[in-house]
């Protein structure tokens, strides 16, 4: 039904922005690789859309690249696993990387996406057995250079807590930071340091 949103980014506040799209603001979930290649507040942006109706409410995801959201329709026709889950392995995992893991079943990587039991990982690596394919050799969404917004750690942490982490291991994965690292790039190294504990 919305299948793309271009507009004013207004707010980031991981995992969810707001973008004002004919005096309208929409708020939309994003995986953390969509939010560290977002431009700053107050710059245009145009985002690939996947939306939800369910009996809870309406819901509006958002997506850098055609192949991340195509990705996301796959992971939610997984049984078990639903949008937060479906962000999350976005999150933990580039496309080509998750593609790969899934080509190779690599349950052990799976696993390491906060969220993903050995069980789900299993049944994510039956159901989407050659579903990915395509996307095996396809380049994860770059990371926007020069992104100029204050380094707020309290705003990191909250962006982990989001992902499924606890503050234990999220802290853990902070020490890693310089205290002036931009928010985006410090959600994107602290990612990486969990992925390796």
């Amino acid at each position: 039904m919305i299948g793309q949103i271009s507009g004013i980014l207004l707010e980031k506040k991981p995992p969810q922005i707001l973008i004002e799209a004919g005096s309208i603001g929409y708020e939309i979930d994003v995986p953390m690789s969509t939010f560290c290649s977002l431009p700053a507040c107050g710059e245009k942006v145009t985002l690939r859309t996947h939306f939800a109706v369910r009996e809870d409410g309406h819901f509006l995801y958002g997506f850098s690249t055609s192949e991340e959201r195509e990705v996301f329709r796959q992971l939610i026709k997984v049984s078990g696993i639903g949008a937060r889950t479906a962000l999350a392995v976005l999150s933990g995992l580039p496309v080509s990387e998750l593609a790969q893991a899934i080509a190779r079943q690599e349950t052990g990587r799976l696993m390491k996406i906060p969220g993903i039991g050995k069980k789900t990982a299993e049944r994510m690596l039956f159901e989407l057995r050659g579903k990915l394919d395509a996307f095996t050799g396809s380049a994860s969404p770059a990371i926007a250079s020069g992104i100029s917004i204050p380094s707020h750690s309290s705003d990191i942490l909250n962006a982990l807590l989001a992902l499924g982490y606890n503050e234990r291991e999220a802290h853990a994965a902070m020490k890693i930071l310089a205290e002036d690292v931009p928010v985006a790039e410090g959600i994107r190294l602290s990612l990486r340091q969990l992925a390796k504990m």
